[in-house]
């Protein structure tokens, strides 16, 4: 049997769970990369680089975390070929020779770990801000980005020449910092991607026009990197196949494309998606299906001769090993996956399903990103800071009490038990999981209930005693005499004070979340933030005629970025109705009042109203055992101390864990 491409199988399969062993399949890209698996790590950004482009410690041990946990190769984030193409001072540089040293730890700590170190060389183009590069933007055209919005430089055929250059200079930089694979970034709205693409390239010049036209700066920088390198160097090429927008990019033009770079050089494709205009399709969210680009791929790998990697919502490795094992695609790229959980491929192998903690496409990776320039993450909140967040054994072993079973309770009860404490649970309801258990509840967001599987996975792992059932009192709490008490008791839903709020058709959260499907019936939501959203789109699947009243100009303010744009636009599909600076004035038998900011009252009728204004702490118990002296170290985390999101509780639940 052959040795190469997609002919080569695991040499001792009785070493890997049957049920993932093509996806643990070597494979081989060109006679000189041979990949132990078929995972791939995409470039994607962590934004843990200093203001300078400088690589820190921090940087390497991120990198090499995820190396060790077993995927076959790990491109490295994209790297800027020119000044003015980074998108934010944190992005990695590689536009200089004092960027190699740095560079090259990076690919060293990848190496080490037993994975194959690879880079991706890129240029924002027009897809920046002049508050970053201090220059206009160059672009291929005078047309504007459409999510930044400022005014562009279309490039000249010398200022064309002079990047194509930069490309091949940063590829040399590359090889010599150690890197075995480069990657063309030429999706995501970029400058490849804008010169590829027309959408955003009206040139008339030979850099535009017809598809050879538009691929001819993409053409040229892989014939420059090419002739740097020589034949034997392993080039790939990412491309956002489709753009979804009119004018952009689609499979049968993008095999077009791609059909000429591999004459010019390139010998595997990674097949993205989506563009400035469509970033929901570059970062999924938990609206898109599980390998919702696979189709893609599959289609682009049946009509060209190199291989093909696909990416886009694949967090689950058994439908990785079905991609694999059906041929679609050669390699799978997990990003968000890994950095939920970068031992996801030894546990995979090892047939540890239940132990992986599971990417739930919730986005807040690219969000805290975009609205902090650094990485963070909902189900791993380590993610940026594994050093820092290290978990020890607890140098004296206590008896911890912990009250609440939502996402902060469960996290600092597993941590604390981990670390070697004996750990008590308490949980007021059947099930643990709390406000995240009815969350997952909405069709969206039902890959929460993976984030709550893992977590009682972890308290059954580490042994931590769970009373469910139970309302804990003061007795309860003498009865358990813990050294440490830690409340996560989570909040109540606020009630507005209105005349009617008594009435039969005013319905609770949690009855509208109960797992069970809604009747139909018109509904007003009172409130507009994350919770009513995701409830008005619930109950409008189900068929409710749905009406949200928010006090505040628009509604969402809280949503994810590419969640919010895909849930208006199913508002609109739904009939969902909105009225924005209104609030309730009373409620009546078949409907409500409301009023708005200029006084006016309106009656809406309708058969169920769901308050979902905001939540107060529940801090009653908190508030009784304060009131005597217990003689308890006490700790409160989570909705109880203050309402925050669920990152905030996990966070604090791993923080709170490690330091008892």
């Amino acid at each position: 049997m052959s040795e190469t491409g997609s002919e080569i199988y695991a040499s001792s399969s009785s070493m890997v769970e049957d049920s993932v062993k093509y996806l643990f399949s070597p494979f081989r890209i060109k006679k000189n990369i041979k990949l132990k698996n078929r995972i791939v790590l995409p470039a994607l950004a962590s934004f843990l680089i200093e203001d300078d482009g400088s690589i820190t410690g921090k940087t390497v041990n991120h990198y090499r975390l995820r190396a060790a946990g077993g995927p076959a190769m790990v491109i490295t984030e994209a790297c800027a070929v020119s000044p003015e193409g980074i998108v934010s001072n944190h992005q990695a540089r590689i536009y200089d020779d004092r960027f190699i040293k740095g560079l090259s730890k990076i690919a060293r700590a990848i190496k080490s770990e037993g994975a194959v170190p690879a880079i991706q060389l890129q240029h924002a183009g027009r897809q920046t801000s002049i508050k970053v590069i201090k220059q206009k933007p160059y672009a291929p055209s005078p047309l504007r980005c459409p999510t930044i919005m400022g005014d562009v430089e279309p490039l000249t055929i010398d200022g064309i020449r002079l990047l194509i250059r930069k490309f091949s200079d940063a590829a040399v930089r590359a090889r010599e910092a150690g890197f075995e694979l480069i990657e063309i970034h030429g999706a995501h709205g970029y400058l490849i991607n804008q010169f590829l693409s027309g959408f955003s390239n009206i040139r008339e010049d030979e850099y535009g026009g017809n598809t050879d036209g538009r691929t001819r700066f993409a053409r040229e920088v892989v014939l420059g990197i090419r002739e740097r390198l020589g034949a034997e160097f392993p080039l790939s090429f990412k491309i956002s196949a489709q753009e979804f927008v009119p004018g952009g990019l689609t499979v049968e033009e993008s095999i077009r494309i791609l059909k000429i770079l591999a004459n010019a050089g390139i010998d595997i494709v990674q097949v993205s998606a989506g563009n400035d205009a469509t970033p929901e399709w570059i970062c999924q969210p938990g609206f898109m299906k599980k390998g919702c680009l696979v189709d893609s791929a599959e289609r682009i790998r049946k009509a060209l001769e190199i291989p093909v990697m696909t990416v886009g919502r694949i967090n689950d490795p058994l439908v990785a090993n079905e991609i694999i094992k059906t041929g679609k695609a050669d390699l799978v790229c997990i990003g968000r996956g890994l950095m939920a959980d970068p031992k996801m491929p030894q546990k995979a192998m090892q047939g540890r399903f239940d132990d992986i903690r599971t990417c739930i496409a919730c986005n807040t990776c690219m969000e805290s990103i975009f609205r902090k320039g650094r990485v963070e993450c909902l189900v791993n909140p380590t993610l940026g800071r594994e050093k820092e967040m290290e978990i020890l054994p607890a140098k004296a072993p206590k008896k911890v009490m912990v009250i609440g079973g939502g996402p902060g309770g469960l996290n600092v009860a597993w941590v604390a038990a981990r670390r070697g404490h004996d750990v008590h649970l308490f949980e007021r309801q059947p099930q643990l999981g709390g406000q995240l258990k009815i969350g997952g509840v909405v069709n969206f967001k039902k890959e929460i209930l993976n984030f709550i599987r893992f977590q009682k996975r972890q308290v059954e792992r580490f042994k931590v005693k769970c009373h469910l059932n139970i309302e804990v009192t003061q007795d309860t709490i003498k009865q358990v005499n813990p050294d440490v008490v830690v409340l996560a008791t989570g909040s109540i839903p606020l009630v507005p004070p209105v005349e009617g709020i008594e009435k039969e058709i005013v319905v609770p959260i949690d009855v509208i979340l109960n797992g069970v499907n809604p009747l139909p019936k018109k509904t007003a939501i009172i409130g507009g933030g994350s919770a009513g959203c995701e409830i008005a789109l619930y109950l409008s699947e189900y068929g409710s005629q749905v009406t949200i009243v928010e006090i505040l100009p628009e509604i969402g303010g809280s949503l994810e970025t590419m969640t919010k744009k895909i849930l208006l636009k199913k508002f609109k599909e739904n009939n969902v109705q909105v009225k924005t600076e209104s609030k309730l004035l009373k409620v009546e038998d078949n409907g409500i009042v409301v009023i708005d900011k200029n006084k006016k009252e309106t009656f809406i009728e309708t058969q169920r109203v769901v308050i979902a204004i905001g939540y107060r702490p529940d801090n009653r118990l908190y508030d009784q055992i304060k009131s005597y002296e217990s003689g308890y170290e006490i700790h409160q985390i989570g909705d109880c101390l203050e309402p925050r999101s669920a990152k905030e509780a996990i966070y604090e639940g791993v923080v709170l864990g490690r330091s008892i």
